[in-house]
């Protein structure tokens, strides 16, 4: 019988011949999800974002749903609402797409900001109140948001505030050339996702989650993670720097990649592995910085080379 781990590490070879080229895209959204966070994909249409998205529900055989958003979705096609059964003489309550363990949010950005923020606050309360009465959502819940560019004709940006509440925030980017090649031959298109089949399930994600959670971090790998989240407060190239949830998300990153890799302690180089797809959307250029064509991701790497790694290899 496969352990988890062993499991985690097949589903990372199933989606990697799906999703063509992108072996460390997968592992981060694979190691969010594990970590019990929620996953912003941002690019162009046709990139493979929903593609991605559906295979992760499959292989990780989870009771899940998708809602494409466009501007008429309404908060209560998310959450619910009430309706009056003549039959039954009362109001009987029909649940939203929220009551799933994984929903996918198309295009999360062509919806109204009231929507948005419906969906957002289910992410981060994972239960719903409507008339009064609150309702859990089934556990595990996560969310894999897609959405394109800002700038994109009917898009609606995202608040900081809620960017925020995605554990990552990553690019598809396009495929490398043999990739693209493959699936021009058809290679990859074939391997669609009603091909694929569960290799975890909502229980065994919990028990993931437990053995996550017993993942030592020394004291200097915890002043580590706070010296580069707070790094990101005093860049004068960000006019906002990485919040403290960027800081617990940051230590809960490392200790998958972590368990993952097959050790029982966070090393530092499991937390500069995670640093920048974790904190990436959490941070804003300054005014000056992007007339000056500063790219984030150079910053984030110049404040991981700026900081001495603690010496610590292991227990």
């Amino acid at each position: 019988m496969k352990s988890n781990r062993e499991a985690v590490w097949e589903v990372l070879t199933q989606i990697n011949q799906v999703i063509l080229g992108k072996e460390t895209l997968t592992a981060e959204v694979l190691a969010a999800l594990l970590a019990g966070g929620h996953v912003l994909l941002e690019d162009l249409p046709g990139s493979g974002k929903t593609t991605l998205a559906l295979a992760l529900s499959k292989l990780l055989g989870l009771d899940w749903k998708r809602v494409q958003f466009t501007p008429d979705v309404l908060p209560s096609d998310l959450t619910g609402f009430s309706i009056y059964r003549k039959d039954l003489q009362r109001f009987v309550y029909q649940p939203g797409a929220v009551f799933c363990n994984l929903l996918l949010a198309d295009e999360i950005n062509r919806t109204s900001p009231k929507t948005q923020s419906a969906l957002l606050e289910v992410m981060e309360e994972e239960q719903v109140t409507v008339e009064g009465v609150t309702r859990k959502v089934p556990a595990p819940f996560f969310v894999i948001a897609t959405q394109n560019p800002t700038g994109t004709a009917g898009t609606q940006m995202l608040p900081p505030a809620q960017m925020d509440r995605f554990m990552i925030c990553t690019t598809m980017g396009y495929p490398d050339f043999a990739s693209e090649v493959e699936m021009a031959k058809g290679t990859g298109i074939e391997r669609r996702t009603d091909h694929l089949m569960p290799m975890l399930n909502a229980q065994v994600l919990q028990n993931i989650r437990q053995e996550v959670e017993q993942i030592f971090v020394h004291d200097s790998v915890y002043h580590y993670i706070v010296k580069l989240i707070t790094a990101t407060r005093r860049n004068p190239h960000f006019e906002a720097g990485a919040s403290p949830r960027g800081t617990i998300s940051l230590v809960r990153m490392a200790k998958v990649t972590a368990w993952i890799a097959g050790n029982d302690f966070v090393s530092p180089a499991d937390v500069s592995a995670q640093f920048i797809p974790v904190v990436n959307h959490r941070v804003r250029l300054s005014t000056r910085a992007r007339m000056d064509g500063v790219e984030k991701e150079n910053v984030l790497a110049g404040i991981l080379e700026h900081e001495e790694r603690p010496f610590f290899k292991g227990r």
